[in-house]
């Protein structure tokens, strides 16, 4: 017994050596740990951490050196910047820690739901430490240039002995001279190095790494504050405190899942480089032979109700682009801000300011009695349109008149672009009306459900019950309001009803005609740059009541959830594809979105690209990679080596350098654009997730009006008073298909507003009509 403790005695270790052979493996793991995050640290918070340092070190040896012999006052500039260079290095760590923990934090947050409250207070508390971090930045400018005009004063009183920082600088001892200049020029340099470095003091990538969730829920979080704030800056308080699920988190998360491409370690300046060649390479003109002309009867039709569309902007963004610099007047003029007294005169719409300025704008614009406006609404609430119901005894028309994108929260309705399913009620107009052709209504009742962009369907189901839907409750035989004055006996039986709208306005009128035409048979919408809205059966079902404007290469009418996607894969396949670009960067980016580990080549059964260029299948799971709908999870050492290897070798010899992607690229298009083939795919899959949206389209008949420059044999000098007149326009009947994907070109915001569209419309009209006509001749 005594011999089994002696020996267990001796092959057990001592509390002692226990204790220290813990500490000690805790010392290492502090270390690691401290290793770690040196690593994560930014190469410019680095930079600026070390010169913050120095300003202080310095700042205090020349304090306590001039101190002696010099007041308060000539040394409190130097203290000054001293002190804060001590309060930016403290601010920097603690915003270091902070943003560690949101890290960390979001990284959790992925596996346990309850965790996004506190998601959100890190993100806050981090973001607030930045921004007190941007203040003492800018302390520091300000008082490194007070410095600097305080020290040009001391020199220009011309005897250095007499003032007391420069006294003691220049009392022969060198190294004072040279550490009063290091102090001068670090102070200056730090200075200017915060303005350009950023606020992150750590790498994110340090954290997330290449897992496109977690890159998704950060940028969640970045775009949900910063709507919230800008919202707040425009009076809507409510929504910086809300504790609930709202729109605006459905639009931040789906803008965080459009910036996923920063799990592959793409930059934002790296995409908007693809876009810019995508731009370039999207230039060539397209050829409209064989294309149908427009009916001349739908554009005389949109052409003689595009008016009210406008006129449905009665805040001040129309005055904005007419009147770029007296905007303010304009809008003010509108309202009738002057003539206060004709408030009584003027219609009472729901949510108009107290002189009724709405109304009277919209009237203004039209140029009518204020009779014709019998209803309407101005609303700054989500998912709500702003809408206005006239009366035109002339055309023996109803008009109704849906207002475009004009406050943030149509923006938050422009944003809800994820897909929702439309009911029966919803499509009431097709399947309910006997003009709808059989076969037409067939195949919309077959091919159930439906979708549609759902901040539109929601804001149309509601502006139904605004138009017709809510008859009074206390009156069993009451109606809707239009169907009081539509009905039969009513003051406008057997009118025609017209519903426009331009771009948000006129996707919310195309909804609202799909569920009264069967109420209302002499009914047609005209949409004006409209966004894509319901999927292709309903929209080729609504062909005979809708009619759809594009002009030119307008961004709205071609503007979903999977365009943008797609936008973002071609701008890296452009960037991959052109040989100008720097051969590091085409390296990088070909290597992240073309090429698959080759663990996830076997899975597929697809060909490694790196071994053979040839014969590669291209299957759902690559094209989904390519799109950037697949996470990326591990990568092949070896590949990456030998890529590695290429590219430092193709940086070493530029005069020869070739893109060695362009087999590969030649290869993916011998089969079919990627890109397209996924997306088409995606759309008529029946699994429809979060990453793969539902294709949205133009509803209706789509008429592409296009610009073309006519060619002149004339001297320079007469073709500028005559260019305007030159450019020549046609209206095509258009694919939806064609506007599926964004194009990306110098005019395509420009082609937006909404007098474009007008005027060209007008062009076509006068063009048939032999109006206007160019001529040579006339010309000389």
């Amino acid at each position: 017994m005594m011999w089994s403790d002696e020996k267990r005695r001796i092959e057990l270790p001592s509390a002692g050596e226990a204790t220290t052979h813990i500490e000690e493996e805790s010392k290492e793991d502090d270390l690691r740990m401290w290793v770690s995050r040196l690593k994560s640290l930014r190469l410019g918070s680095l930079i600026s951490g070390v010169a913050n340092i120095l300003v202080v070190i310095v700042g205090g040896i020349l304090v306590l050196i001039a101190f002696p012999s010099c007041d308060a006052n000539n040394i409190l500039p130097m203290l000054v910047v001293s002190s804060a260079a001590a309060m930016k290095i403290l601010i920097m760590i603690k915003t270091g820690f902070a943003q560690e923990a949101t890290a960390k934090t979001i990284l959790e947050s992925l596996s346990h739901t309850i965790l996004s409250h506190q998601r959100r207070m890190r993100y806050k508390t981090w973001l607030w430490w930045t921004r007190f971090a941007i203040v003492i930045a800018v302390f520091q400018l300000v008082g490194a240039t007070f410095l600097m005009i305080n020290m040009a004063k001391l020199v220009s009183n011309g005897d250095p002995s007499s003032n007391c920082v420069l006294g003691v600088a220049s009392s022969g001892i060198e190294w004072k001279r040279k550490l009063l200049l290091i102090y001068l020029i670090t102070v200056c340099s730090v200075a200017l190095l915060q303005c350009f470095t950023g606020t992150d003091i750590l790498r994110w990538r340090s954290f997330y790494e290449s897992h496109d969730e977690v890159w998704k829920a950060h940028y969640q979080e970045v775009f949900d504050y910063r709507i919230r704030e800008i919202m707040c800056c425009f009076g809507r308080v409510e929504y910086l405190t809300a504790s609930e699920e709202d729109e605006i988190c459905s639009v931040a998360r789906l803008l965080g899942d459009l910036v996923a491409y920063r799990a592959l370690g793409t930059g934002h300046l790296q995409l908007l480089a693809g876009l810019a060649l995508l731009q370039r390479h999207s230039q060539s003109s397209i050829s409209y032979e064989g294309f149908v002309e427009a009916p001349e009867e739908r554009l005389q039709g949109a052409a003689a109700f595009y008016k009210f569309a406008e006129a449905s902007y009665t805040g001040p963004l129309l005055d904005v682009g007419r009147n770029p610099i007296l905007f303010p007047c304009a809008w003010l003029h509108r309202q009738g801000v002057l003539t206060p007294w004709s408030r009584n005169r003027r219609p009472k719409l729901d949510g108009d300011n107290w002189w009724r300025g709405h109304a009277a704008a919209f009237l203004k614009y039209i140029n009518l009695s204020r009779d014709v406006l019998r209803r309407g609404r101005v609303c700054q609430d989500r998912c709500k349109a702003a809408y206005f119901i006239l009366v035109l005894h002339h055309l023996r028309s109803v008009v109704i008149a849906v207002r475009g994108t004009e406050t943030p929260e149509d923006l938050i309705t422009d944003g809800l672009g994820k897909e929702c399913i439309l009911s029966t009620e919803d499509l009431d107009g097709l399947i309910n009306s006997s003009l709808i052709h059989p076969d037409v209504k067939k195949s919309v009742e077959s091919s159930f459900p439906h979708y549609g962009h759902s901040g539109i369907v929601e804001a149309a189901r509601e502006l139904f019950m605004q138009v017709e839907g809510n008859p009074r409750d206390d009156d069993p035989d009451s109606t809707g309001f239009l169907s009081s004055l539509l009905g039969a006996g009513c003051e406008c039986d057997g009118y025609n009803v017209q519903i426009v709208g331009h771009s948000l306005g006129g996707a919310i009128a195309a909804l609202l005609g799909l569920r009264l035409y069967g109420r209302f048979p002499n009914m047609h919408v005209y949409t004006y740059g409209p966004l894509p809205c319901v999927d292709s059966v309903v929209a080729n079902a609504c062909t005979e009541f809708v009619t759809s404007i594009v002009y030119h290469n307008e961004f709205s009418a071609r503007l979903s959830v999977g365009s943008i996607l797609r936008l973002r894969a071609s701008a890296l396949m452009a960037l991959s594809n052109d040989t100008k670009t720097e051969t590091a960067l085409i390296f990088r980016l070909a290597r992240q979105f073309l090429y698959m580990s080759r663990g996830e080549i076997s899975k597929v059964g697809v060909k490694d690209p790196a071994e053979n260029h040839s014969g590669i299948s291209m299957t759902e799971d690559l094209k989904e990679h390519i799109c950037g709908g697949s996470r990326e999870t591990e990568r092949d050492s070896s590949f990456r080596n030998e890529a590695d290897s290429t590219e430092n070798a193709a940086e070493t010899d530029d005069d020869d350098y070739s893109n060695p992607f362009h087999e590969i690229v030649a290869d993916l298009n011998s089969i079919g654009d990627p890109v397209s083939d996924f997306m088409d795919t995606v759309s008529r899959s029946e699994n429809r997730s979060a990453g793969n949206p539902t294709e949205v389209f133009l509803p209706g008949l789509i008429i592409h009006i296009v610009p073309q420059r006519k060619h002149l044999n004339m001297p320079l000098w007469k073709t500028w008073r005559i260019q305007r007149t030159a450019q020549v326009h046609n209206a095509y009947i258009a694919n939806r298909e064609s506007f599926t994907d964004i194009v990306v070109s110098p005019s395509m915001f420009l082609d937006h507003l909404p007098w474009r569209c007008y005027n060209a419309i007008q062009k076509v009209l006068e063009a048939r009509n032999g109006k206007h006509v160019l001529d040579e001749s006339e010309i000389v």
